[in-house]
């Protein structure tokens, strides 16, 4: 943990001349600006001023509409920032400059209810409250193209060449190409306080996964923010594109999100393992798990965000579609993980690399929190062999818009993170939804085009 003293001190020794601040939008992309020293300094004295905007317009910069936190009817003011100092961390593909994630506030200096990294603060103060401290990791999955911004363009994004041919999962020699890239990738990460504790090629042309070193749910949340936008940075310096897409291809797998998570009391005692149960489950584990599934089909859109997430969680292209649970099952939801009583754990499958980190973090950690808070008893049988075979087993929403309407009518959802967040995230999904329904795909043109 920096002390603020600390910090500031370094800064000035380095003589710096400037700083890079950010902070996250709904869908998770990392939003910032460079400051000069000065006005950093009197930033940490007394935050600074964000346009309001960034919470008022979607992934392509097109303002909402039925919004009512920000919009033409506000003018678009700036809203207040909060730095933290603990996130303090250099940029080694940016001349080392010095770097800071912030926190929205209210006009009365309180956290501002839709500001993702303060949701999950909220979250993680709740666990606090009842003497649990949760340790989560995030593993993503993601595609690397040889194309940049300006030739994506020019093809209109269609047809991408993968960075390698073919399917090598595991693949020691398909690591080799393009070794610079990866070898980049790993150690400027960890340079930036992003460990990796994991990296190989999935299957699939061009494809990886990593695994981002578990820690702190909220580090960790800020590790997969920043993995995911360091990572198209390193790229883009090669040449390169890394796409975070769940779903870029109808022949391919999606692009998985998967969370990692466990429960550790005040001095540090790990929750979730219980030697003397058949399964070496403890009774909080199982509440917990029990809270997620129960809790899952009205916050779908928390680990689903977009229109292209739903066509990554359909049958036979490892995600899920049904909520289950099994033990080491990679073709459930809620895999439970066996070890030891350190590493025993829930892999929550469900989300996809488009997640955004705070928000996915949050839901799964509240969900599972719900379920102890009530003593829920996991009463779902486990489910053996394939999760897509099991039919008993409730089905998620089928697209954006089922899964939008089941979260905005969900009481539970309003319980778990506050009427204000729920109002304007589903109004910004209904949103996402509404310009996918105007949009033509190339799918319809070869359809109907010339034959109907």
């Amino acid at each position: 943990m920096h002390k603020p003293e600390d910090v500031i001190k370094q800064i000035l020794d380095s003589k710096a001349s400037k700083v890079k601040v950010a902070i996250t939008d709904l869908d998770g992309v990392l939003r910032g600006k460079i400051m000069q020293v000065d006005k950093f300094l009197s930033a940490v004295e007394s935050g600074f001023g964000f346009c309001s905007v960034v919470f008022g317009w979607d992934s392509a910069d097109q303002a909402y509409d039925h919004v009512d936190y920000t919009g033409w009817h506000t003018g678009y003011p700036d809203a207040k920032v909060n730095l933290d100092l603990s996130t303090f961390r250099r940029v080694p593909w940016d001349q080392q400059v010095p770097f800071f994630l912030g926190d929205f506030v209210d006009d009365q200096d309180r956290p501002l209810a839709i500001c993702p990294r303060q949701l999950l603060k909220k979250v993680l103060a709740r666990a606090e409250v009842g003497g649990m401290f949760a340790k989560v990791g995030v593993e993503f999955e993601w595609f690397n193209f040889r194309e940049t911004p300006l030739t994506l363009s020019q093809k209109s994004h269609l047809h991408p060449e993968p960075l390698t041919p073919g399917m090598f999962g595991y693949s020691l020699l398909r690591s080799g190409f393009e070794r610079e890239y990866f070898n980049a990738l790993y150690d400027e990460m960890r340079e930036f306080h992003v460990p990796i504790e994991g990296l190989h090629t999935e299957t699939g042309p061009g494809v990886y996964e990593v695994a981002i070193a578990a820690t702190d749910a909220l580090e960790a949340a800020d590790r997969a923010v920043l993995f995911k936008s360091g990572a198209k940075e390193i790229a883009n310096r090669f040449g390169f594109t890394a796409s975070f897409m769940a779903r870029w291809n109808n022949q391919l797998q999606g692009c998985s999100g998967h969370i990692h998570q466990s429960l550790r009391n005040t001095e540090g005692t790990p929750l979730f393992y219980d030697a003397a149960d058949p399964l070496k489950m403890s009774q909080i584990f199982k509440s917990y798990l029990a809270g997620v599934m129960h809790c899952l089909p009205d916050i779908l859109p928390m680990f689903a965000p977009t229109i292209n997430s739903y066509k990554r969680l359909v049958e036979g292209f490892w995600a899920p579609t049904r909520v289950t649970w099994g033990r080491d099952n990679r073709t459930v939801c809620c895999r439970v993980i066996p070890g030891s009583e350190k590493s025993t754990r829930l892999e929550l499958r469900v989300g996809g690399a488009d997640i955004n980190p705070y928000l996915a973090v949050a839901a799964t950690l509240a969900a599972g929190l719900y379920g102890i808070e009530h003593k829920l008893q996991l009463t779902t049988p486990i489910t053996q062999g394939s999760g897509y075979a099991n039919r008993d087993a409730k089905l998620l929403s089928r697209n954006l818009d089922e899964a939008t309407t089941v979260f905005r009518q969900s009481a539970l959802a309003r319980e778990l993170f506050g009427d204000a967040f729920v109002e304007h995230y589903a109004a910004t999904r209904a949103w996402e939804w509404r310009e996918f329904q105007k949009s033509v795909t190339d799918w319809e043109l070869k359809r109907y085009f010339e034959i109907i």
